[in-house]
């Protein structure tokens, strides 16, 4: 019987740990600490927490439970933004009326059968949803699962950002994180044109970071593990900078005091507009 192929990041064995950390989060933080205003515009840590919910009820409801409620028409990537952005909204402000107390509950509640429902899928079968982000047309699972891991991440580290408690900048969580987000990169670049070999470095700093490499090959923008040539462009970024701006809570114009660039600056700049969320 063949072997199947290698996940290329495999992170459905994290999605019960970022879980823990969550709910083990959210009970130690006396109650003042829900209202705490975020990075993530106008939500606040409750906010957040709720979002985080509606998560766990959406994707049980829908990948599980095939129950879609709603059948919007999509004609565009900004019509289904417009849409994502809508449900958002509608569910945090429902949660106004419930207590952190209840949210709590229900995350401890949906978090198990979640991270269970992904656990049992086949990781290279056809998900019910491309991930745009990437410039995918249609994904497998296990790159929703990857997708499903950045949005877990990214929203509690918005809440530990605010509050200022640290857990989550680890090497083994935010490595596979930032990897995921960095399979954007072509999409970023497709519009941009640029002499065969052409190599682009991303650098996120410290022991928690690494390097990503994106190369120009057949007129297109792929990437690399193993590059010859030298980079044209080659940038550095601390992780705290990295994922806020990659998910679009900063901006370039604002980071560009806590980048490195050497090289060709518009590759540079055009990295730094990645943006790996629907946004």
């Amino acid at each position: 019987m063949p072997s199947q192929p290698k996940i290329p990041i495999d992170v459905v064995h994290l999605l019960p740990v970022l879980d823990r950390h969550l709910i083990d989060l959210l009970k130690s933080i006396p109650p003042d600490a829900w209202q705490t205003p975020t990075i993530a515009k106008q939500w606040r840590v409750k906010d957040i927490a709720a979002h985080l919910l509606d998560g766990n009820i959406r994707t049980l409801s829908i990948l599980r439970d095939q129950h879609f409620g709603e059948s919007p028409d999509i004609q565009s990537y900004q019509d289904l933004v417009d849409f994502l952005n809508r449900l958002n909204a509608d569910w945090v402000k429902a949660m106004k009326r419930v207590s952190p107390e209840m949210i709590l509950l229900l995350l401890e509640f949906t978090g198990k059968p979640f991270c269970d429902y992904f656990a049992s899928i086949d990781p290279f079968e056809k998900s019910l949803f491309a991930v745009d982000w990437a410039g995918e047309k249609e994904s497998l699972n296990w790159m929703e699962i990857a997708r499903e891991y950045t949005e877990k991440w990214l929203h509690q580290q918005q809440i530990r950002d605010a509050l200022q408690i640290p857990g989550l900048m680890t090497r083994e969580l935010f490595h596979p994180f930032i990897s995921i987000f960095m399979l954007a990169l072509p999409h970023t670049f497709r519009n941009i044109d640029a002499a065969e070999q052409t190599l682009v470095k991303i650098n996120i700093t410290t022991d928690i970071g690494g390097s990503w490499f994106l190369i120009r090959q057949n007129n297109k923008w792929a990437p690399i593990t193993d590059p010859i040539p030298q980079p044209a462009t080659e940038l550095s970024i601390d992780p705290d900078t990295a994922w806020k701006l990659f998910s679009k809570s900063l901006r370039p114009e604002q980071v560009m005091d806590r980048v490195i660039i050497t090289g060709n600056r518009l590759l540079g700049e055009t990295a730094l507009g990645m943006v790996s969320v629907m946004a």
